[in-house]
């Protein structure tokens, strides 16, 4: 059956735009230098960032649906791992309150085990008064001793009782302390099964609107056009990011440079290789990184240091990340379930910076692994360290 392609906008005028803001000379402020750079750097991407906004326009009402609820997705996975976080945090002091509490409680009955058996050598000596034992004697030095080991044993008594009621002060404290942290941790854990309740909806969400695509996407030939569409918005988006961090290039000096780890590159997240590089995609296209299967909500890890020149959704490819390695070097980190970092922060090798997931459409979790060298795609295979049985990381 002879398909006929649907004519569409070409990134052309996006592309035009871009250059168009990134043209603009930038206004002197009375920031320093490093602060004048940095803000530059952001005011320049978020020029890109809106260009590529203004194309969402031509997406079709369920592409746009679609956007908005793996976002929901994203931001809901986000908010139940901080909870998560929180709530390992919660446990562990809560675990430490209570190891002091028996610490105490020990402290505590060891005092008064010694207080104890002071008590019974200050009887076994007899009950009689100070003044009566000093006229009994006969010996001075005898009663010298007497009374040294009399004003002794007081002192111990009295320091054993003042060190009990610390004991009991400090024991009392963290008692109400492990109350509170035990009412803040049933909070925590009634807040966490909210955020997954929401999680589970917003993905269910996401389904339906998945399968709705999915039958808007009747054949081949509309499924190719639109792989086109998504490699050509993601070339504009690169093409944009390069001009704007030409001027602000990362720095290196302290770092080993991108080029110099070739071969010895950590993977971003650990898993099977299900499409490698150059591997047929669909017609004539091919696979311009890889995808490695993983699973969902698993850490996705930047892969060498540098500094977050994307953070945000992107057709085809979902909750993405690019980081600038300098020297023309990016990477790419797509179809993430929630991200960690912002445009602009910086980012160091094995850092986690998303959550794998299936975003932009998927059907299964995996992590889109790209590299870019001056904007041509590049083998990550050929940089990153070697498979072992098709398995990376």
């Amino acid at each position: 059956m002879q398909v006929t392609s649907r004519r569409r906008t070409t990134p052309f005028a996006c592309v035009v735009a871009v250059v168009l803001l990134l043209s603009a000379p930038v206004i002197a402020t009375d920031a320093t230098p490093s602060q004048q750079q940095l803000d530059a750097l952001r005011t320049r991407i978020d020029d890109v960032r809106s260009a590529m906004a203004a194309k969402a326009g031509e997406k079709s009402a369920l592409e746009r649906k679609l956007q908005q609820t793996e976002e929901r997705v994203g931001q809901a996975a986000q908010q139940l791992r901080d909870t998560d976080n929180r709530l390992t945090d919660q446990r562990d002091r809560l675990d430490a309150l209570r190891a002091g509490q028996a610490r105490l409680e020990e402290s505590l009955q060891t005092q008064r085990d010694a207080l104890a058996r002071q008590v019974r050598a200050a009887y076994a000596m007899g009950r009689q008064e100070r003044l009566k034992l000093l006229l009994n004697q006969q010996q001075p030095e005898v009663v010298s001793r007497m009374m040294a080991y009399y004003d002794y044993l007081g002192r111990a008594r009295a320091a054993r009782m003042a060190a009990i009621r610390v004991d009991i002060d400090r024991l009392r404290d963290t008692t109400e302390a492990i109350l509170r942290e035990e009412s803040e941790l049933a909070r925590l854990r009634a807040r966490q099964q909210d955020e997954l309740a929401e999680l589970q909806a917003s993905q269910g969400a996401r389904r339906d609107v998945l399968a709705r695509l999915n039958r808007e996407i009747a054949d081949q030939g509309q499924a190719l056009e639109r792989l086109q569409a998504d490699a050509r918005e993601l070339t504009a988006l690169l093409e944009g990011l390069e001009k704007a961090l030409a001027e602000i290039p990362v720095p290196t000096t302290e770092q080993v440079r991108f080029d110099q780890r070739r071969g010895r590159l950590p993977w971003p997240a650990g898993g099977a290789i299900s499409h490698a590089f150059g591997s047929p995609r669909l017609g004539s296209l091919v696979w311009d990184g890889v995808i490695i299967a993983a699973q969902e909500g698993n850490e996705v890890r930047a892969v060498h240091h540098g500094r977050v020149a994307y953070a945000d959704w992107l057709r085809g490819f979902g909750l993405m990340i690019i980081v600038d390695h300098g020297d023309g070097y990016m990477t790419l980190y797509g179809h993430n379930q929630s991200l960690f970092k912002e445009l602009g922060d910086w980012v160091d090798e094995d850092e986690p910076i998303a959550l794998v997931g299936n975003s932009g459409g998927r059907e299964q979790s995996g992590v889109y692994f790209g590299i870019r060298y001056q904007g041509r795609a590049v083998n990550p295979a050929r940089w990153c360290r070697r498979a072992t049985n098709g398995r990376v990381g």
